[in-house]
């Protein structure tokens, strides 16, 4: 099954846009777990199980176990999530960025060292840095275009030809480098307007939307603009509201069921407005 077939049917099976984001930060971590060898497996582990049913994908951030060189975690994680809960995509946030044999090198650490069914790149050096991705023809790439954080407007904003660059980027991706329908882009729920232009651009194509909760983008807005006909169309992505919400002491709450009970609420904010 490629990405993209088992993208639509994590939607329909879970009624989900919401991707839960793993960016373990052991020193948010309940205090039990911080001296743990395996915290961060264990951490990831109790997150995936209490929100499985109701996310459309899981996204490890790679950073955030690399800096720890907890990357056999990371591995132990995917393998986790490919054969408990198959059905379900892993998206490998990795943002790489590079060229030839790197790049392939790149590519086959995302998609046999981590077993991921996506993975996050940046196209700032063209389609020579894409093109070792679209060989797998089965996997996603979801390219960045125009993301969350302020910073983005700096190169993202600029004005070439008559069009701002992140509007390049959705062009030659949709009419250029799509060409085994595998492509997503990284759009920022922080600029509903982009978001909206984006989806004008690239039509039914997936979108990978980082920036609700810690980040602050609104939900109604992002909905409202980056849905597709269907009501489907994005990954919505939520990481710290989730990973790290308050537990309820008066309902006995853990963290992972606090996570739960977030990613649930957010799912269901989501919903309200795909129709």
């Amino acid at each position: 099954m490629t990405f993209i077939n088992k993208l639509a049917a994590a939607w329909a099976a879970n009624n989900s846009l919401l991707c839960v984001g793993l960016d373990p930060d052991i020193a948010k971590f309940p205090a039990h777990l911080q001296t743990q060898p395996q915290s961060i497996y264990v951490f990831c582990k109790a997150i995936i199980d209490a929100t499985a049913n109701v996310a459309c994908a899981f996204k490890p951030q790679i950073a955030y176990f690399a800096a720890l060189r907890a990357e056999d975690q990371l591995e132990a994680i995917c393998d986790y999530l490919r054969k408990t809960y198959p059905a379900i995509p892993i998206v490998l946030d990795a943002k790489r960025g590079d060229i030839g044999a790197t790049a392939e090198q790149y590519a086959r650490e995302a998609f046999e060292r981590y077993g991921a069914d996506a993975v996050t790149v940046n196209p700032y050096m063209g389609y020579d840095s894409i093109a070792p991705y679209l060989e797998w023809k089965d996997r996603g790439v979801i390219i960045l275009c125009r993301t969350s954080n302020p910073g983005g407007s700096d190169l993202q904003f600029l004005n070439a030809d008559g069009m701002p660059i992140y509007q390049h980027v959705a062009h030659l991706v949709a009419d250029k480098w799509n060409t085994n329908g595998q492509c997503g882009l990284v759009v920022g729920a922080t600029f509903p307007d982009e978001l909206a232009q984006v989806r004008r651009i690239v039509g039914d194509m997936p979108l990978l939307v980082p920036g609700i909760g810690a980040q602050g983008g609104d939900i109604q807005a992002t909905v409202n603009a980056g849905r597709t006909a269907s009501g489907t169309g994005m990954m919505i992505n939520s990481s710290r509201a989730i990973l790290y919400a308050k537990p309820n002491e008066k309902a006995g709450e853990d963290f992972a069921q606090a996570a739960r009970r977030v990613a649930v609420e957010t799912r269901d904010a989501i919903n309200r407005y795909r129709a």
